[in-house]
């Protein structure tokens, strides 16, 4: 197994330091960087602050990617149906399935610590997949009162005399009920 980097083992104030200072340099000027830390008192080889650079940077870049896909999600998803909850639950899914591939490949892992990963992946697939299932049993009761509002909601309307036509754009508009042709 390999051993913790240098930059791992600092106190977690000097580590976040360390990491500020890094992006506020957005991960360029390692020259200018060794000379910052030895004026902060942090003596770390310049080969182990680029590894960790490379790791920060990526998972900055995965923060931002979430970030920037659930913005998406939230403008092009209506959350009457829950479907913004729908998915960033499949997101997630879709990265524990990728976390679990790399872990197959982790050639420096000993096996024990393999399976440990693995099981812990697979536990929160099983978490992923009762949201999953919570979050669709939500949505089909949202539905379903949304229809029964709707029925109980025409005969009212009906009798206002409201046109077949405007209680269809009510329905569609307002309760978001699709209108069943006969």
């Amino acid at each position: 197994m390999p051993k913790p980097s240098a930059i791992d083992s600092l106190p977690e104030e000097q580590r976040k330091l360390l990491e500020r200072e890094m992006i506020r340099r957005n991960f360029a000027d390692y020259d200018g960087l060794l000379i910052w830390m030895q004026d902060n008192g942090l003596e770390i080889a310049r080969s182990s602050v680029g590894r960790y650079g490379v790791k920060l940077k990526r998972r900055i870049q995965a923060v931002k990617n979430s970030t920037d896909a659930a913005r998406m999600i939230a403008e092009a998803a209506p959350d009457d149906s829950d479907l913004r909850s729908a998915a960033v639950i499949s997101l997630v899914q879709s990265e524990l399935f990728d976390v679990m591939v790399t872990l197959q490949d982790l050639d420096e892992a000993e096996p024990g610590e393999r399976v440990g990963l693995l099981k812990e992946c697979a536990r929160s697939v099983l978490d992923m997949t009762k949201a999953s299932v919570l979050q669709k049993q939500w949505a089909d009761k949202a539905k379903a009162k949304l229809q029964a509002a709707a029925a109980e909601a025409e005969p009212i309307a009906k009798k206002a005399g409201l046109s077949d036509s405007d209680w269809a754009a009510i329905r569609a508009k307002f309760l978001g009920v699709e209108v069943e042709t006969a």
